[in-house]
């Protein structure tokens, strides 16, 4: 059986959600709770914008019951959110370097002026 301490950070799954706070659970049957209040250090208008049903998560351990088997959690000041890995492609290196950009961009400068002047334009014109 796994013990839980006060001040762990701790692996977690969103089983639920509702106006005042987190539900969540472990994999060894624990259960646990972030109120709204342990979510962000700013105003938190929609639990929603913070986390998703069934995402896991990375929560820090404010109190332990032992005898109900349930926590209380903070996301507050900790990076909860698991990173996702990329798979980015090789950038290759072309012979000319930054002198594609230098001689581009007069081109995409004079575009964007023909572009804001046709906008302009159009609204004169209503």
């Amino acid at each position: 059986m796994k013990t839980y301490e006060i001040g762990n950070t701790i692996k977690v799954t969103v089983s639920g959600m509702e106006t005042y706070g987190i539900f969540v659970k472990t994999n060894d049957d624990w259960t646990g709770l972030i109120h709204i209040s342990e979510i962000s250090t700013k105003y938190v208008r929609n639990i929603s914008d913070y986390v998703k049903e069934d995402e896991i998560i990375k929560a820090k351990i404010i109190d332990v019951d032992n005898d109900k088997k349930k926590l209380t959690l903070s996301i507050k000041d900790v990076p909860y959110k698991f990173r996702t890995k990329y798979h980015s492609s090789k950038i290759i290196e072309t012979k000319l370097g930054f002198k594609t950009l230098a001689y581009k961009l007069p081109f995409w400068i004079e575009e964007n002026l023909k572009n804001s002047k046709k906008k302009i334009n159009s609204i004169d014109k209503q």
